[in-house]
C-alpha cells in the first residue's frame, strides 16, 4: 500500500475530486498549515487532505472570529476532536490543491483550492502546529454501466433542478457543458445535491463511479417526488453555498 503525509484541514462539509473550495482560514492552526503550504514553490502543487467533521463533534472555538466571543478557545493542532482526532473524521476524503493563498494584513486567509482525488485516512498525527495525515489515494473505477447510468441521473438533475426554479447556485450547465465523463458527472451532482454531511460522504466513499451514480439516481427521484409535493420552496436561500469557515 503506497500512501502520502499531508497536512489536513477537517471541515464540516465533503469536499468532492474536481470542485471547487473557498476556505476563509482563521484559526491559528490552520493559518500555520497555509503558512507552510506557501513555502512551496508556486509551479508545484500545494496539496493538502480534506477529511469531514462526523456529527457530534465541533470545530475548536479560536481566537480571531470566534464563533462564541464568551468561550474560551482550546489549543493545538487537534484541539476539539478529543484525544484521538481520528476518530473525529470519516475515513475517506479529498486531496485539494490550493490553487491560491492570500494572506490578509489580519493574518488569516482567503484560499482557493480544488479537490484532486479521493484518499483514505489512514493515521493523523497531531505533534506539529497543525494536523498531518498519512492517506492511502483512492482510485476511481467506473464499474459496470457507468455512462448509460450517468445519462440517466443528468435527466434527473434537471428534473430536480427545475423543482428549485430560481436557484441560481449548485446547479449544473446545461445543453453543451455537460460533462461526458461519468465520474465527473457522479462528483458534480453530488456537491449540487442538497443533502446532509453523512448522504454526501456515502457517495464519496462509493466503491466506483456506477454505485455512485446508482444511489444518486435513487436520491433524485427520491428528492424530486418531495418537492413535487411541496406547494413552494425558498429555492435560493436553501441552495445557497456559503464559503466554508475554519
Amino acid at each position: 500500500m503506497t500512501t502520502v503525509r499531508l497536512p489536513l484541514f477537517p471541515l464540516n462539509s465533503v469536499l468532492f475530486p474536481g470542485l471547487v473550495l473557498p476556505l476563509n482560514v482563521f484559526e491559528e492552526r490552520y493559518r500555520a498549515l497555509m503558512r507552510d503550504l506557501l513555502k512551496t514553490p508556486e509551479e508545484e502543487p500545494r496539496r493538502f487532505a480534506v477529511v469531514a467533521i462526523r456529527d457530534g463533534h465541533e470545530v475548536a472555538p479560536s481566537s480571531p472570529g470566534m464563533p462564541d466571543p464568551t468561550a474560551t478557545p482550546q489549543r493545538g493542532p487537534a484541539a476539539g476532536f478529543g484525544e484521538d482526532p481520528a476518530r473525529a473524521f470519516h475515513g475517506v476524503g479529498c486531496v485539494a490543491d490550493a490553487a491560491t493563498i492570500r494572506e490578509r494584513a489580519d493574518g488569516t486567509f482567503e484560499v482557493l483550492a480544488t479537490g484532486t482525488t479521493r484518499a483514505r485516512l489512514v493515521s493523523v498525527e497531531a505533534s506539529g502546529a497543525f494536523l498531518t495525515a498519512e492517506l492511502e489515494e483512492l482510485p476511481e473505477e467506473q464499474g459496470d454501466e457507468a455512462g448509460t447510468l450517468a445519462e440517466g441521473v443528468l435527466r434527473a438533475f434537471r428534473q430536480y433542478q427545475k423543482r428549485l426554479a430560481g436557484a441560481r447556485e449548485r446547479t449544473l450547465a446545461t445543453g453543451t457543458d455537460l460533462p461526458d465523463d461519468p465520474s465527473v458527472v457522479s462528483y458534480l451532482v453530488a456537491a449540487a445535491m442538497m443533502l446532509d454531511t453523512p448522504a454526501k460522504q456515502r457517495l464519496l466513499q462509493a466503491p466506483d463511479t456506477a454505485s455512485r451514480l446508482r444511489d444518486e439516481l435513487e436520491l433524485l427521484r427520491a428528492e424530486t417526488a418531495i418537492l413535487r409535493s411541496l406547494p413552494s420552496l425558498p429555492a435560493a436561500d436553501l441552495t445557497r453555498a456559503p464559503t466554508s469557515l475554519n
